[in-house]
């Protein structure tokens, strides 16, 4: 592939990034009882972005701990670990790998691989640059990022089945949304 790009990137640098966990959310919505949404958040991930000098043949490699999954309802916290949801004594984290971008109209969008509960499939994220600076406070280079992302949980074998009174407890629908910052790794001396 062609090194060159016709994207226009205000301070695009290509190199490594690693995700700051500090300054970043993995997020997830679900209908509760059809009515409303919960919403919940892994507090244990990290990653590395590659940003090549053609910013769609760029990178990304995500693992989340599936133990830290947070709904703010502890309860509900240890179902989702269960073999219910999750099986976290089993498959403890769930990886996101993806090896190139797509512009998608004024969107870009990974096509990477999701891999949850030992089932493995390409998830399409849309993202968007946010923006990439210096850091004032700790110094060096910074980007950020949105991402969201439409699964079933079925694919992955998340297949909880609760019903009350005729309805569905969780819907098979689950919103992803992602807000990272990173930061760019300063060369080795």
């Amino acid at each position: 592939m062609s090194s060159a790009t016709s994207i226009d990137i205000p301070g695009y640098v290509a190199g490594t990034w690693d995700i700051d966990q500090a300054h970043s959310e993995v997020g997830f919505v679900v209908r509760h009882l059809v009515v409303t949404k919960v919403r919940g958040r892994f507090a244990n991930f990290s990653g590395t972005i590659v940003t090549a000098e053609n910013p769609l043949e760029s990178s990304v490699d995500v693992e989340i701990d599936l133990n830290s999954i947070t709904t703010n309802q502890e309860q509900r916290d240890g179902h989702l670990r269960s073999a219910d949801f999750f099986e976290v004594e089993t498959y403890p984290t769930m990886t996101y790998k993806a090896s190139g971008a797509r512009q998608d109209g004024d969107k870009f969008v990974l096509d990477g691989e999701l891999t949850l509960k030992g089932v493995t499939k390409v998830v399409p994220l849309t993202f968007e640059l946010n923006g990439i600076g210096e850091n004032p406070l700790a110094g060096g280079t910074v980007a950020g990022f949105s991402a969201t992302a439409t699964i079933n949980r079925k694919d992955f074998n998340v297949n909880f089945e609760g019903v009350q009174n005729g309805i569905a407890i969780v819907s098979d629908k689950i919103e992803i949304h992602i807000e990272a910052e990173a930061n760019l790794r300063q060369p080795e001396a």
